[in-house]
């Protein structure tokens, strides 16, 4: 006998989000994070089951301080709102052990959910690379009882992928340093070195499918970059296009007047491990091969210097 699809999913994590919605599930989503704002009906459309600090006029710096100093007092940044998910009832929850900085951790959820005497099946997230990422919403897919429309969808990603292969094929590959916090100044890893090598470049600083890792700005100097993208996670383009300003005073100072800086949408195009991906696929290829492409769109990312 086949078990019943769930009905009753939260998202505790906004690209899973972004997943259910492109599998055409959303109707079955009862509860999601605070920062799940895409599709912008997300959180007006349902329930808010987790919080976090109020960073509001906070530096990056101020930022990296606060995550530390919790994260050495062993406190999550996330706040559960253990009421809300009592009352929801969900059947499964979606949630990860990636990063305890971007979500909370499936341990907390697992032990709220016993607390609650709530018997939802919890299923962690935790792609490392691109193709993981296309796997997470196959993953998700079938714990949907959404096969068919997952295999759809991730077909119609790769074909994506594709394309731009085949419009940068044969071309220089720009040298690449993704920046994916400034203040201290983070190379960014997991992904993102894929999402640079899929659009026509190479990442010379990052980890692919290792850790986000702290740098400085001598180090991006060093690895001479053609291009630093600015994609600060938790930023959308227009504070990323400020942060950009800043790197390009820190390039400058560090000895690289020259280099080019673009600022991207980073948490519409970049760290969020959902489809959006291939869009931060696309508006990379944009920035590193405009001949073959055309300009990024302007919403996706905008040249500083």
């Amino acid at each position: 006998m086949s078990t019943p699809s769930p009905q009753r999913v939260v998202s505790l994590l906004p690209s899973a989000t972004e997943i259910v919605y492109a599998l055409g599930a959303a109707d079955r989503l009862v509860g999601v994070t605070f920062e799940c704002d895409h599709p912008a009906a997300a959180r007006s459309d349902h329930a808010v089951v987790v919080g976090g600090s109020d960073t509001t006029g906070l530096t990056p710096r101020e930022i990296d301080a606060q995550v530390r100093a919790r994260a050495a007092a062993g406190e999550d940044l996330y706040t559960l709102h253990e009421g809300a998910l009592r009352g929801l009832d969900p059947d499964l929850v979606l949630t990860q052990d990636l990063c305890r900085v971007c979500a909370l951790p499936s341990d907390v959820v697992d032990d709220a959910l016993a607390h609650l005497g709530c018997s939802a099946d919890v299923l962690a997230l935790d792609p490392a690379s691109l193709d993981d990422v296309l796997d997470t919403v196959l993953t998700v897919g079938a714990a949907l009882g959404e096969a068919a429309r997952a295999e759809a969808v991730v077909a119609g990603l790769r074909d994506r992928l594709r394309a731009v292969a085949d419009a940068v094929a044969g071309r220089d590959r720009p040298r690449v340093v993704v920046v994916e916090w400034v203040d201290p100044p983070f190379a960014a890893g997991h992904w993102v070195p894929d999402l640079v090598g899929a659009a026509g470049g190479l990442e010379v600083l990052g980890t692919p499918g290792g850790r986000s890792v702290t740098t400085g700005w001598a180090e991006v100097v060093a690895a001479r970059p053609d291009v630093v993208l600015v994609a600060p996670c938790g930023y959308h383009l227009d504070a990323a296009v400020e942060q950009a300003q800043e790197v390009v005073r820190a390039l400058a100072a560090a000895g690289a007047p020259d280099v080019a800086v673009w600022a991207v949408d980073a948490d519409g195009l970049v760290v969020r491990p959902g489809p959006r991906l291939v869009d931060g696929v696309e508006a990379f290829a944009r920035i590193l091969h405009p001949q073959a492409l055309g300009a990024p769109e302007a919403a996706a990312a905008r040249r500083v210097r």
